[in-house]
């Protein structure tokens, strides 16, 4: 009220109140997809067919062959609050539909131009109704088969407000194609396809009722199909079940990761959601193994008593509330670390291909493609190569040097063990026995890199790395199994630093002597360290320690160290880790490529970054151009 005048409350017309409400249900062509869609599906259809212009702008179309509608019903299908999914506000406790509101159709048919047209099986024909901006029409006779067609034409021309925030055509189609795929994945049983009338850019068959029998080979299936075979290939099975709820799915390895959290895909009871709660227990499950700023792909199905979760609680439905919050999210945490636990060293097949592709440009000729051939003998194509080109005579003086035998270098303090060449194999020579894994070591690269020959390839292992992890995972046992060894420093090491770093670390001196750190302030700006962690062997304290304290400046003073263990024990593993520039023995090689294998999730460091990499001989005769 201003300037003392009377107040004056009124009701708002229908039509208004319509578009009002329709502003939390249709944010953009997207939502109205996904409106429609869900209603196919409660409709009880098998096949879904979606079509649209100009990225749903222009046009959105979606036909189903589910029990459709009679002519008595269609008018009521347009009134808000109007719906079959409810029978009393006892349902409402147990919502086992998409949809329960009746808000969809009113929402849209207020904003656009709206054409309902259905038929139920065994009706003698269809009927149509037309909703322009909130008008609605009268029933009419139509033509169409079982099922029911929803037209959807200039969407927000009611709304021109809402027509300024909508991103650009193709924008907008990659959110419905996200809303397509999410439901898709929900129901492998319904066929999906997604069309701008020139491309498809989505299409789903439903699956067959053998397949449909085993509920997770279904999953997978309809997962490969949707999302494409390198999902399926570099993801682990999730299958766990307490208190009756179960969890199942796939959980990407560590290595398989992406910069954003889109391609995470989570169902409640069959409903896509994008609830903090799941992707918060997500995050808590790969905390060990991936940075902070990349997400992982995981697509994961919770099955749960409809009357344990509350799916009213946000306007389009993609969040929910649970009545045992701590339940479900200890379900996904441990479910998920289970599953990647028994995955082993395991990375992802994209490490190597992504290798490949920089070693090769994706469209470059193979070098094999370019050589002169001259026709006869083995070559492939248009027959034998002719010989490579002769050396220059310094290339051959180079040769010459380089199959002399080498100098000694220094003793470096690690024993050197030089390959020696490997003998001609006589006829009843006994085999070699079976190469484990990862192989077996045969060369050290720049001080750093591990090259290992496997059964079918070879595998290069960034040593650091590896053993990074092997050093973080062996700290988590012994706190587990009642703490950390301790080992004493012969002279202890006094660290510089600012007043305020040492002061930060005196004051969690006792949490970090739990972690195997004994230290204790020595004057206003240093800490003098007495003992350090067993397993990181010899440790530049100094930088531990520095680590430490600017850890501890961006975690904050109120924060346990115990619910930061991941980060601290990742600071330690770090600097008690085999360094880059260290050689190497065979022996040395072969045991950290024996332990890799022994240890859980040593495919990939405590960043998410691999510590391995492995080339089939296909690959590597790819990349040659021998296939």
């Amino acid at each position: 009220m201003t300037g003392g005048a009377p107040s004056v409350i009124r009701a708002l017309p229908p039509t208004l109140v319509d578009r009002i409400a329709a502003g939390e249900v249709v944010e953009r062509p997207a939502s109205a997809v996904k409106e429609l869609v869900e209603n196919a599906l409660d409709a009880g259809a098998t096949r879904i067919d979606v079509t649209l212009e100009d990225g749903g702008k222009g046009r959105i179309v979606v036909v189903d062959d589910g029990c459709g509608l009679g002519p008595e019903d269609l008018p009521l299908a347009v009134r808000r609050h109007c719906t079959s999914k409810l029978a009393d506000d006892a349902g409402l406790a147990a919502i086992r539909t998409l949809g329960f509101r009746g808000e969809a159709l009113p929402s849209i048919g207020s904003v656009a131009r709206l054409t309902l047209t259905s038929r139920p099986p065994g009706a003698d024909g269809a009927w149509r109704l037309v909703v322009e901006g909130g008008a609605v029409g009268a029933v009419e006779p139509a033509a169409h088969p079982p099922g029911t067609r929803v037209e959807v034409r200039d969407l927000f021309f009611a709304t021109p407000a809402r027509l300024k925030f909508l991103k650009a055509a193709r924008t907008e189609q990659g959110h419905a194609v996200d809303i397509i795929k999410r439901l898709a994945l929900a129901h492998p049983e319904v066929a999906f396809t997604l069309s701008d009338g020139a491309r498809t850019p989505l299409r789903a068959p439903a699956l067959t009722a053998d397949l449909l029998d085993d509920r997770h080979g279904a999953r997978r299936a309809r997962l490969g199909a949707v999302l494409g075979r390198e999902v399926g290939e570099n993801s682990v099975a999730v299958d766990l079940e307490r208190e009756g709820v179960r969890l199942s799915g796939l959980a990407g390895l560590p290595t398989f990761h992406r910069a954003t959290s889109q391609d995470q895909f989570l169902f409640v009871n069959g409903r896509p959601v994008r609830d903090r709660l799941l992707q918060g227990a997500v995050r808590g499950a790969y905390q060990d193994f991936l940075a902070r700023d990349r997400h992982p792909v995981v697509v994961l199905y919770l099955d749960i008593d409809p009357a344990a979760v509350d799916v009213n609680v946000h306007p389009a439905k993609a969040e929910v509330r649970f009545r045992d919050a701590a339940l479900v999210r200890g379900l996904i945490v441990s479910g998920i670390r289970h599953a990647l636990a028994a995955a082993g060293h395991r990375a992802s097949t994209t490490v190597a291909a992504g290798m490949l592709g920089r070693a090769r440009p994706e469209g470059q000729e193979p070098p094999a493609a370019r050589l002169p051939f001259a026709g006869g003998g083995g070559g492939r194509g248009g027959g034998g190569w002719s010989g490579p080109p002769r050396p220059a005579p310094d290339a051959l003086a180079a040769a010459r040097a380089w199959q002399a035998p080498a100098e000694s270098p220094p003793d470096s303090g690690f024993r050197e063990t030089a390959a020696p060449t490997p003998p001609v194999s006589e006829p009843d020579s006994d085999p070699e026995p079976e190469a484990p894994p990862l192989g077996r070591a045969r060369a050290q690269l720049h001080s750093t890199y591990i090259v290992a020959e496997t059964a079918d390839g070879l595998v290069i292992v960034d040593q650091h790395a590896a053993h990074e992890r092997l050093v973080y995972e062996r700290m988590k046992q012994a706190l587990a199994e009642g703490g950390i060894a301790r080992q004493g420093l012969l002279l202890p090491e006094v660290v510089e630093l600012d007043e305020t770093a040492a002061a930060r670390l005196v004051a969690r001196a006792e949490e970090l002597a739990t972690l195997g750190l004994v230290l204790e302030g020595f004057g206003p700006g240093a800490v003098v360290v007495r003992e350090v962690p067993a397993l990181l062997g010899h440790v530049d304290a100094a930088g531990l320690v520095r680590d430490l304290a600017d850890d501890l400046a961006e975690w904050g003073q109120t924060l346990a160290l115990k619910d930061r263990l991941a980060d601290v024990c990742g600071t330690m593993a770090c600097h008690g880790s085999v360094r880059a520039g260290r050689r190497l023995g065979t022996a040395e090689m072969d045991a950290l490529l024996r332990q890799m294998e022994a240890t859980p999730h040593s495919g990939q460091c405590n960043h998410g970054r691999p510590t391995y990499v492995e080339l089939r001989l296909a690959d590597i005769e790819r990349l040659f151009g021998r296939r």
